[in-house]
């Protein structure tokens, strides 16, 4: 009977190995970071790759908007919103603006189309970036997106369901080393994470993918009510240093 457990075991591991290979690379490759890494092109695509910072204003950025210029109209999110819906979303009043619609109508779309669009005429983006930057800007924008109005109220701007006590928890062992227990830190942190509340939306963009140039780490292979919970936390903390 051993005998033959230790063959079927031995069938089934050559089975997962046959199968294995022949999955396609795509499949089996950690998609998460490169999405998150995506993510942050979309903050700031040219902080990312170290790039020179663009001086002129994007011609895209509509005449109506006056309130940004130069490098902000460059940035991905300036236009599309933090939570990717642009003007049918936060975007749709304040100061970012702009009239223009969201990437969530691309949500599930073939990168290789994303990739075009990002090159076309209106993003003019050919030729500012490598292969893999536009591989993984466009792999978030195809499977990277969530439906930010689940986890955030858009009237109160507050997180839905968040539980302020687990997310102390999740708070005190995954964020508080770098950002401090009242959330104050880093020192050349302008704002407080309390008071960043005030665009929900960029923080939970932030959270779920992590900050360009910094060492934050992206939580997105978690599960989104553990960064609600986060975000309930938050809000109990001092808004100012």
């Amino acid at each position: 009977m051993n005998t033959i457990i230790r063959s079927l075991s031995s069938l089934a591991l050559t089975g997962c190995f046959v199968a294995t290979m022949l999955t396609p690379v795509s499949v089996l490759a950690a998609d998460e970071g490169a999405i998150a890494r995506g993510a942050k092109l979309y903050d700031k695509w040219y902080a990312v790759i170290k790039a020179e910072k663009p001086k002129d204003t994007h011609t895209a950025w509509p005449a109506s908007n006056t309130k940004k210029e130069g490098a902000t109209t460059w940035r991905c999110k300036s236009c599309h919103g933090w939570d990717y819906r642009g003007a049918d979303g936060a975007y749709g009043s304040g100061s970012y603006k702009t009239g223009i619609k969201g990437i969530n109508g691309m949500a599930g779309a073939d990168p290789a189309k994303i990739i075009e669009v990002l090159n076309d005429s209106t993003h003019k983006l050919s030729g500012k970036m490598g292969e893999g930057d536009y591989r993984d800007l466009a792999l978030f924008v195809s499977k990277g997106q969530i439906d930010m109005s689940k986890y955030i109220d858009y009237g109160t701007k507050a997180a839905k369901g968040g539980d302020a006590a687990r997310g102390q928890d999740y708070f005190e062992t995954m964020c508080a080393q770098c950002h401090g227990s009242k959330g104050d830190q880093p020192k050349d942190m302008k704002k407080t994470l309390a008071k960043q509340l005030g665009n929900p939306w960029e923080v939970m963009h932030k959270i779920l993918n992590g900050q360009p140039t910094e060492q934050m780490p992206a939580l997105r292979t978690l599960d989104p009510q553990i960064v609600v919970d986060i975000m309930a936390h938050l809000a109990t903390l001092p808004k100012e240093k």
